[in-house]
């Protein structure tokens, strides 16, 4: 078929009340943003449906692409003919021919936004099923409840859309809706996975990695990038700020005895994203820390990091096991990259025996021999922030930069 559109159908944006105008606009605009590689598309989106005008785009590429907009229930290529029931009928007989190699039930399903045309939806229904019966004898059978084949015939102002196929959408809300937050984004499987569930619900994330040359690799930065980039084709672009980490862990490993070094350097953690949320205007800090999984995991270990900020830290994946953070991260093509061994900062100096059961009031005394303030500081000042885009490739560009130095 030369299909012409694609029906977009909303889904949970439909109960959104008050709200929906702003939603059914931010989806509008993120799919834009995911096709703006098609120059020739036009989208509208409406109080009911989002059309994709293809005006000659290939209109598998596009689907890829809609497959991965969050805030999408279902959609279905569809072709325009002229508002006659012959020109319908045609294309209708062409998509049973093109489809159809087998006996099937089917059933026709119309809708009349022009009220002003003639045939309104039962006679469309009954002439058209009347139609492709007549021509496919052997081939189609009528069930109008659990039909193995449904046309849809959509009669609106500007023609008669027909389609025939249902693609589910990633569902979930438009990234953006429920406002930005800082993903907390090492090299593992945990964090793209959090992140992922995270702007499945709307929100507009940016990551933020900790790096500390000369302990961490160039390819342990570059694995990071590479992950926001598989994370990007979910809302075209994705800021990366990249925190220098370095001497924060070397002073922490100087100044603090050995079982709560993995707490102290949590807390400065979340001390740099607390800090960066705020001058971005973030309103929630995520991680993707599972509970029980690893020692700074422990809700004693948790009640005692989060001391440091009275901002949100929110843990999209806290009740997964990992076999389940697997299944999604293999999901969203993330989990091969998670397991290349490039250390990050998260694991470099990791005590022998961390403290599982931090007690807080010890924890705030370690932390006097340390200038925060001075080290955070530091931190802040050598940030970098780059934009990243879907389909970005930093681990060959790594590669290649390495080859020549060897």
């Amino acid at each position: 078929m030369d299909y012409t559109e694609i029906m977009v159908r909303y889904g949970e944006l439909s109960t959104k009340g008050h709200n929906k105008k702003n939603f059914i606009d931010r989806l509008g605009a993120n799919v834009r943003k995911a096709l703006h590689h098609f120059e020739q598309v036009k989208v509208h989106a409406q109080r009911d449906r989002l059309h994709v005008e293809l005006n000659g785009a290939d209109y598998n590429q596009v689907m890829d692409r809609l497959q991965d907009v969050f805030g999408i229930q279902n959609f279905s290529p569809s072709i325009r003919v002229e508002k006659t029931f012959e020109a319908t009928a045609k294309a209708a007989e062409q998509m049973v021919r093109e489809q159809v190699k087998s006996p099937v039930t089917f059933k026709i399903n119309t809708r009349r936004s022009d009220h002003k045309f003639p045939i309104d939806t039962f006679a469309m229904n009954d002439r058209l099923g009347g139609y492709l019966l007549e021509k496919f004898p052997d081939l189609l059978k009528v069930d109008v409840h659990n039909p193995d084949l449904t046309i849809r015939v959509e009669i609106r102002l500007n023609g008669i859309f027909l389609s025939s196929e249902t693609i589910k959408g990633a569902g979930g809300l438009p990234v953006g809706t429920a406002g930005k937050g800082m993903m907390m984004l090492s090299g593992g499987i945990d964090s793209p996975v959090a992140a992922y569930l995270g702007m499945k619900r709307g929100v507009s994330m940016e990551m933020v990695h900790f790096f500390s040359p000369p302990y961490t690799s160039p390819q342990a930065l570059a694995k990071a990038k590479q992950l926001t980039s598989k994370l990007a084709r979910y809302s075209g672009s994705i800021r990366f700020i990249q925190v220098p980490f370095a001497e924060i862990q070397e002073t922490v490993k100087e100044k603090i005895p050995e079982g709560y070094l993995m707490t102290v350097q949590r807390r400065m953690m979340l001390r740099l994203a607390a800090a960066i949320t705020m001058k971005r205007h973030g309103l929630a800090i995520f991680n993707g820390e599972s509970l029980g999984q690893v020692a700074s995991q422990t809700m004693e270990s948790m009640l005692v990091i989060n001391d440091v900020t009275s901002l949100p830290v929110l843990r999209p994946v806290l009740s997964y096991d990992k076999t389940e953070i697997i299944d999604v991260a293999k999901k969203i093509d993330t989990y091969d990259l998670s397991i290349l061994p490039y250390e990050d900062c998260c694991t470099v100096f990791t005590p022998p025996s961390p403290k599982t059961k931090p007690n807080l009031e010890k924890t705030r005394k370690y932390e006097e021999r340390l200038d925060i303030d001075g080290l955070i500081k530091r931190a802040l000042d050598g940030i970098e922030i780059t934009e990243i885009h879907s389909g970005e490739d930093f681990l060959n560009q790594n590669e290649d930069v390495f080859a020549e130095l060897l």
